[in-house]
């Protein structure tokens, strides 16, 4: 039995163009680097277009490698705006105040963006509230840079709301503090707290109040009836395999997740789980080594992380598991893969 492969997920174009204005601010070319990856202005132009997620990790890689600039992802961040997240962005810059908008944005996040490694999330503590950028742990160049995107980006978005700019009281991140940390207290405007347990930012009660001067309520219930409806029709759409991979990629980092786990998170009985996946032509244990296997491939292509730290994020006993796994899928050694990729 066998299953397609696997997606790791993938995003609004509107994003490149936010790089885009990212790199010519550096005085660098930006249209010669989009056109080595195939972004041409009719593909930028088409409606709903997405971007997958590896092909996009190594358009950052190479926009990193061009500019010399670590921190370039906070001016990715900047330089979004609504319009470039689609009919969620629209909507979210139609908001009452900051709050309706962050939860908004949250929310609709499936709309511009989806990724194997979880969902965003929008926490209230008290009149404050927590917005929440899940692990993309082992971290590397790349990978701060994803970070840097997404917390600059919803604090970007959330001013263009509000009229002004933001401020958090708190900013998380997980990865360990860089050579120079003044340009994140310049993007934030407070320390940003580095080897943190999680990405996340705080936004205080008095900015979650700021009304949004842009507000029309009709066309607000209208835009927002127009994203739920598509959300839902996203949500029905997506097969019962799709859903088990979201859920799964998450869970692998705690050892490999059983069936009866993934059921659970899906509130399904394991038998109901077990009869819809071989009504779609699959079963689990496929859907756990074809995830583990497209996981382990972008990992040793796209971080430097060792071997040893692989198995761990993907749930299997020991190194030496995941060795003969890789072997089993590839016909090749870890090392001999990530040799091979690297010259392609």
């Amino acid at each position: 039995m066998s299953a397609p492969a696997l997606r790791l997920g993938d995003l609004s174009t509107g994003f490149v163009l936010a790089l885009a204005a990212a790199v010519s601010q550096r005085g660098t070319d930006a249209a010669t680097l989009l056109a080595r990856f195939g972004l041409t202005a009719a593909r930028l132009a088409e409606p709903g277009g997405r971007l997958s997620i590896p092909h996009y990790m190594r358009l950052g890689h190479a926009a990193l490698e061009l500019t010399g600039d670590p921190a370039l992802g906070l001016a990715m961040g900047q330089a979004m705006r609504p319009a470039l997240l689609g009919l969620a962005g629209i909507t979210v810059g139609q908001a009452p105040d900051v709050r309706h908008a962050a939860e908004t944005l949250l929310t609709l996040e499936p709309l511009y963006g989806r990724n194997y490694r979880g969902r965003s999330r929008y926490a209230a503590q008290g009149r404050d509230a927590w917005l929440h950028f899940y692990s993309i742990s082992p971290y590397n160049g790349y990978n701060r840079f994803v970070v840097d995107v997404v917390l600059s980006a919803w604090l970007a978005l959330l001013g263009t709301v509000a009229g002004q700019a933001l401020q958090p009281r708190r900013v998380l991140i997980e990865y360990p503090a860089p050579a120079d940390p003044a340009p994140y207290a310049a993007a934030f405007g407070c320390p940003v707290e580095f080897g943190a347990a999680e990405n996340a930012l705080l936004l205080d009660a008095a900015s979650l109040s700021l009304p949004g001067p842009e507000h029309c309520p009709a066309t607000w219930r209208q835009l927002l009836a127009l994203s739920e409806a598509e959300h839902g029709r996203l949500t029905r759409t997506r097969g019962l395999t799709e859903r088990v991979v979201e859920v799964m990629g998450p869970l692998l980092r705690h050892g490999e997740p059983t069936l009866e786990q993934i059921a659970g998170r899906l509130r399904l009985p394991p038998w109901t789980l077990r009869r819809k996946l071989a009504e779609e032509g699959t079963q689990y244990r496929t859907l756990l080594n074809l995830t583990r296997r497209d996981l382990a491939l972008a990992y040793i292509r796209d971080t430097e992380a060792s071997f040893g730290e692989i198995a761990y994020l993907l749930g299997f006993a020991s190194p030496a598991a995941f060795q003969r796994a890789f072997k089993r899928w590839t016909e090749q050694t870890p090392g001999d893969w990530r040799r091979t990729a690297r010259l392609a």
